[in-house]
């Protein structure tokens, strides 16, 4: 009785740790690919656009949407800051 009770604990344990692992692959799966630009927006009214960064800097704040190729460059042109840890400005041959 004991061993069927430690059995049926051990394969629900089993069960769970699969289930978790799937969804993880399923999240994993469905997360949407990472942009090439973003522009980090600032605090108040309109969140104006305060710096530019590649799309997986990780100095990036939370508050950010992505754009194209194009509209860093004319940002970076209209003076808006480059990130001082991804160098978008470089990678984009804009220079200072």
């Amino acid at each position: 009785m004991w061993h069927a009770m430690w059995l049926r604990r051990i394969d629900n344990k089993i069960a769970a740790v699969r289930q978790r692992e799937a969804e993880q692959e399923h999240g994993r799966r469905r997360r949407p690919p990472v942009p090439d630009w973003i522009v980090e927006l600032g605090i108040g009214t309109g969140n104006p656009p305060t710096q530019v960064h590649i799309g997986d800097c990780y100095a990036a704040a939370k508050r950010r949407r992505p754009i194209d190729r194009d509209e860093a460059r004319r940002l970076l042109t209209s003076g808006l800051p480059a990130c001082t840890h991804c160098r978008p400005d470089q990678r984009l041959g804009i220079l200072e």
